[in-house]
């Protein structure tokens, strides 16, 4: 039987999940990064999916899930969250069809934006993004540090958290932080992360005032969003002192090559870089030294 591209259903989440997590291995073992990428609840995929069923799409070779591409429109703003192609069938063109699908999802919701996160050293999948007009903008670093060695070096942050918990903001005001950062308001992403018994949201306060939010989970940071550029590094020093009140061993973050003030608030507290990404798009858009996103599905 052919190939048929076709909507993802619910039930097709966990069956794409397993084949997005062997064609990851499989490219960063070959790229001598080892084995990189796990199982995980597929709650996010399952969220756009509800939010917007025209972004997921499987490639289905009799009932065998050969591919997955997952992508989310905010506004203008269409985001690739997924592209993966098992290892066995990456010369069948199936990357090319499910693309194509995806595309039409921006179209349809008039999105003039496009981008996504992908590996830098997966220069395959970016030839292929660049012949459908997406481009290498910078590199986005991922970082990580052992908790005992951060807290070593953590001095009294400048800025103060306060717990989206105790409702301190609500979505309007950290969308009008996202309109700064990004030029588009993820609300509704916004609204998916406060109802994740496992992250904690935060906005960041200079005395009285709001400037940014940043969300933290498992020791990760991110995202994390400042109204100035010039805010991103204490902002970064304030999640890392509160990451570091944790029980993970590891405190990581994904920090654009475009923020130096957050890449050196990094490496100041002892942060090492792990391996690079790439934010590929049609064309620039926001203010990347005010964000740090969470991961490359998230963005």
């Amino acid at each position: 039987m052919a190939i048929v591209c076709r909507p993802a259903r619910m039930e097709d989440l966990k069956q794409a999940d397993e084949m997005v997590v062997a064609s990851i291995n499989e490219l960063t073992e070959r790229r001598g990064f080892g084995r990189m990428a796990s199982s995980r609840p597929q709650d996010f995929q399952a969220f756009s999916l509800a939010d917007d069923p025209e972004g997921l799409w499987v490639a289905d070779d009799d009932g065998e899930i050969v591919g997955f591409a997952w992508s989310w429109v905010c506004g203008e703003l269409w985001f690739l969250a997924q592209l993966f192609v098992a290892p066995d069938r990456q010369s069948d063109g199936i990357g090319n069809q499910l693309i194509s699908k995806t595309f039409a999802q921006a179209d349809m919701r008039g999105a003039s934006i496009k981008a996504l996160i992908t590996f830098t050293f997966n220069n395959v999948s970016q030839g292929l993004y660049i012949r459908h007009g997406l481009f290498p903008r910078f590199p986005i670093y991922m970082v990580s540090v052992p908790r005992d060695r951060l807290a070593s070096r953590l001095a009294e942050p400048r800025l103060r958290l306060e717990s989206l918990a105790d409702r301190t903001a609500g979505l309007d005001e950290l969308g009008l932080i996202d309109v700064v950062a990004l030029g588009v308001s993820r609300a509704k992403h916004h609204r998916y992360l406060l109802s994740d018994g496992t992250t904690g949201g935060y906005t960041i306060h200079s005395d009285s005032e709001c400037v940014g939010y940043v969300y933290i989970s498992d020791g990760h940071i991110g995202p994390l969003a400042v109204r100035r550029p010039d805010l991103v590094g204490s902002a970064l020093a304030a999640a890392l002192s509160r990451a570091a009140k944790s029980d993970f061993p590891t405190i990581s973050a994904f920090i654009p090559g475009a923020s130096e003030p957050a890449l050196k608030a990094a490496i100041d507290h002892g942060m090492h870089l792990t391996f690079p990404m790439l934010l590929m798009s049609n064309r620039p858009f926001g203010d990347w030294a005010s964000y740090l996103p969470r991961n490359p599905g998230f963005m």
